[in-house]
């Protein structure tokens, strides 16, 4: 059986990217893309690189983003932009394959192990479209499985292809700390660091029925992932998954402490819903949430909308 090529392809600083190039005169300066300055909860929904390198962090409250970088100019979000951006760019992977699966607007894996072109050639054709033809800049990991794939495309950022081998992902892979693996979360990581495992390469040489006793079957997938294991395929473009509802949801790096701070997070996993809902076209008749707290335990709550939305605000407020 032939190796996998798999490809994942990050568009660097996503919706800033699209706003220097609706706004030509935004480029080559620090640029924010925040919620209304006039609310007191206006936050950073996403950077350009250099507001990135001025310490403004996705999540920042606007204020204190300015703080960080006095001269950062702040816009509004433009979604339908940003769904029109996201499609030209799947419009370019498609040219080389038709399984092309969203992984968020801003990312996609493609299988190309079918094509006639090598796996890298594909990459900096690709890397290069993006650049000529809508002015954005991606990062793109080729591997042979979905997962170092991903962590491929997070080693160089931005405008950068990065290869991970059969042959040396203990040498690239190994070293990375476990929390770079693709779903093992802020608890995972926490537990398994009790455990003295540390970095992907810990958790690779760990017996799995230790994990399978620790985590149940994720534990098991991880050193799967960590192995270099990942069998899991790429989606067909036309494929959509029969959805009753739609939901996102985050693994805070620190406790959410006070409404202040679940405001922000809730703002922010409100705008992937309301992405979701455009591109499904759909429209949310309700809103349920669920917090789990530092002990893993959970809560839940949830209300019906007065009328159904795809709104990112209305959710987020009755959320």
């Amino acid at each position: 059986m032939n190796i996998r090529a798999i490809l994942h392809s990050d568009a660097n600083c996503f919706y800033a990217s699209v706003e220097t190039v609706l706004e030509p005169t935004l480029r080559g300066k620090a640029v924010a893309v925040c919620g209304s300055t006039e609310e007191r909860h206006g936050i950073v929904l996403a950077k350009s690189e250099l507001a990135k390198r001025a310490g403004v962090k996705t999540g920042m409250a606007n204020w204190q983003a300015k703080q960080c970088c006095p001269n950062l100019i702040i816009v509004p979000p433009q979604y339908d932009y940003y769904l029109k951006f996201s499609k030209y760019l799947h419009g370019i992977y498609k040219r080389y394959t038709d399984q092309v699966e969203p992984f968020g607007m801003d990312e996609c894996w493609l299988d190309v192990t079918d094509s006639p072109k090598e796996a890298m050639i594909i990459a900096e054709e690709i890397r290069q479209a993006a650049k000529d033809e809508l002015g954005l800049t991606v990062s793109i990991g080729v591997s042979f499985n979905k997962i170092f794939a991903k962590l491929g495309s997070d080693m160089k950022k931005p405008d950068a292809i990065t290869q991970i081998t059969a042959e040396d992902f203990k040498e690239k892979v190994w070293p990375l700390p476990c929390s770079d693996l693709l779903y093992c979360g802020r608890a995972t990581t926490a537990k398994l660091s009790h455990m003295g495992v540390r970095t992907i390469g810990d958790l690779a040489k760990l017996p799995p029925d230790l994990l399978q006793r620790k985590f149940g079957k994720n534990g098991v997938q991880l050193w799967r992932y960590a192995n270099g294991l990942d069998t899991s395929r790429v989606a067909h473009q036309d494929y959509t998954a029969p959805a009753k509802s739609v939901g996102h949801s985050i693994t805070c790096k620190a406790d959410v402490e006070n409404e202040d701070e679940a405001h922000k997070v809730i703002v922010s996993l409100s705008q992937d819903i309301g992405y979701k809902l455009r591109l499904m076209n759909q429209r949310a008749k309700g809103v349920a949430l669920y917090v789990r707290d530092n002990q893993l335990l959970g809560y839940g709550w949830q209300a019906v909308l007065p009328v159904a939305t795809q709104d990112e605000a209305t959710i987020a407020y009755m959320a």
